[in-house]
């Protein structure tokens, strides 16, 4: 059965959906010994050579197992497959035997919490892609309380320090001392260091960050170092998820593209910071 190139090459494992389409632009694939490098091409590995990089790929695409594994990521582990300054990486936390996985999305290098290993780069492009709306859940302890106004422009969406600005957030108060307070926050992008970039665009450091749910997951038996297996029906439900949530982000595009210029002008302008 023909599939287009970036979605065998993701279910082989060999990267993302998103690598996959840049490869394929950058020449590195090969179908049947030619170079293809339009997004749309399809093949058949029941009958086409497909290599990426010169690999054949046509083997892992019929032996490959899919693994899923649910991490409690500790501090002080970096979310990579290998690092030049010898830091503690978060595959070392599962067995070798799993085979080679890769991280869906990313913890800072000081931030715990869940994380998703696997090496179906399907799933990984149904939960990182900004279009599925996957809700990322973290809570958060920062230096000082903020205000409700500056509570207000986190959940409007601030301008960062690089000048790029933040999509909407969810945020709620959890606790509060005289020094500190506790938030959570819901995320459905996810910039480098995004919540502790935001909180210091109002003034207040982040003193200690954990992630505690992606999409549906969420798992309070897990502790730092700590992992398990997604069952099938968690998996499934990502992939349904997926559908829905480009059905509702597509759905509200199409609203702010039909909405009359004066709305849009004052949409526009609301959340400035």
């Amino acid at each position: 059965m023909e599939e287009r190139l970036q979605k065998l090459i993701a279910a082989a494992g060999i990267a993302s959906r998103r690598h996959a389409e840049e490869l394929i632009e950058a020449g590195e694939v090969t179908v049947n010994g030619e170079t293809v490098r339009e997004l749309g091409t399809k093949a058949d590995p029941a009958r086409d050579h497909i290599k990426v990089r010169g690999r054949l790929i046509n083997p892992l695409l019929e032996q490959r197992e899919k693994v899923y594994v649910l991490l409690y990521k500790p501090r002080g582990y970096l979310t990579a497959l290998s690092d030049t300054e010898g830091r503690p990486l978060i595959t070392e936390l599962v067995p070798q035997s799993l085979g080679r996985l890769h991280p869906v999305g990313r913890l800072d290098f000081n931030t715990e919490g869940l994380l998703i290993l696997t090496n179906d780069g399907e799933l990984t492009n149904h939960v990182t892609s900004a279009r599925n709306n996957v809700r990322k859940v973290y809570e958060v302890k920062v230096k000082g309380v903020p205000s409700e106004d500056q509570v207000a422009r986190l959940r409007r969406g601030v301008r960062l320090e690089d000048g790029a600005r933040t999509a909407p957030a969810e945020i709620k108060k959890l606790d509060e001392t005289s020094t500190n307070s506790w938030f959570e926050v819901v995320l459905h992008e996810g910039r480098n260091q995004q919540i502790r970039r935001m909180f210091d665009s109002v003034g207040h450091s982040v003193l200690k960050l954990r992630r505690v749910a992606v999409g549906h997951l969420r798992d309070e038996r897990l502790r730092p170092g700590s992992y398990r297996f997604l069952t099938p029906q968690e998996v499934a439900r990502f992939k349904v998820g997926a559908k829905a949530g480009r059905k509702k982000l597509d759905k509200a595009s199409g609203a702010r593209r039909t909405a009359p210029k004066s709305e849009r002008r004052k949409a526009g302008g609301r959340g400035r910071s």
